[in-house]
């Protein structure tokens, strides 16, 4: 079944809105008018999501968040709700993320309502799910990945698999320069694809897109897109260079 690879950008806290401006222009100026065979998304900070929006209007570069609260307005000062990154041109939202996780008590249950918030304003979140090294040093993958991913889609049944993406990321190598194997990373997107299939069907199980996030570089990506179950990257550092970044994007379709 073929799926359109997706090499999405986490730019994390970094940038002023100027910075993003900048590297969001040379990004929509290098890919405009090229036969896309991946689609890219960045996820700028929330102060420059609007700016980089103009930036990226009639490009084939599109707009993430980084992180939204599932409701859609109130008092909850801080937050920032799925009507409100809409009106600000997002197409994508990250839910999920490890950091979130880990620095701001993010869990599977919030993880839940903010899908479900997404998903009813029509954006694509990309669930982020993945072990940390102790987890994976006592075996235990596969079993935290079922119940993340068991308790994040909890009533959530999803018939269009173009509306939402998973990105696996092993906690144990996000920003330590360390990478899962090109066979690590099959194994667990193998098992990600089956846990999806037995639960929404083969056509939801067959054509969604799961993204492989942990220290990707140039110099990796192609044997990790090689595998039969990787459909592209979440890329956190690597991003922040467009030059760095336009290099991912090319060497992800030399497979």
């Amino acid at each position: 079944m073929t799926r359109m690879p997706l090499i999405a950008g986490n730019w994390k806290m970094f940038k002023t809105v100027s910075e993003a401006v900048e590297t969001a222009g040379t990004l929509a100026r290098n890919l405009t008018g090229r036969d896309m065979e991946v689609q890219v998304m960045i996820a700028p900070p929330f102060t420059a999501l609007s700016p980089v929006s103009r930036v990226l209007k009639d490009t084939p570069v599109a707009l993430g968040a980084q992180n939204l609260f599932w409701e859609k307005e109130g008092a909850f000062t801080g937050e920032i709700s799925g009507p409100m990154l809409v009106s600000a041109g997002c197409r994508f939202v990250i839910v999920g993320h490890s950091e979130r996780r880990q620095y701001f008590g993010e869990t599977d249950e919030t993880v839940n309502k903010k899908l479900k918030s997404a998903l009813e304003v029509a954006l694509i979140p990309v669930l982020c799910i993945g072990e940390t090294e102790s987890q994976r040093e006592a075996g235990e993958t596969f079993s935290v990945l079922d119940k993340q991913l068991s308790d994040g889609l909890k009533g959530i049944k999803l018939k269009d698999p173009e509306s939402w993406v998973v990105a696996y990321e092993p906690v144990w190598a996000i920003g330590t320069g360390k990478t899962a194997t090109s066979a690590q990373a099959q194994e667990v997107h193998a098992f990600i694809r089956n846990w999806v299939t037995k639960a929404m069907g083969e056509n939801v199980g067959g054509a969604l897109r799961i993204l492989y996030g942990g220290s990707v570089k140039p110099d990796n990506i192609s044997e990790l897109m090689a595998m039969p179950d990787v459909d592209g990257a979440l890329v956190g550092g690597a991003s922040l260079d467009p030059d760095i970044f336009l290099e991912i994007i090319r060497y992800s379709r030399q497979t």
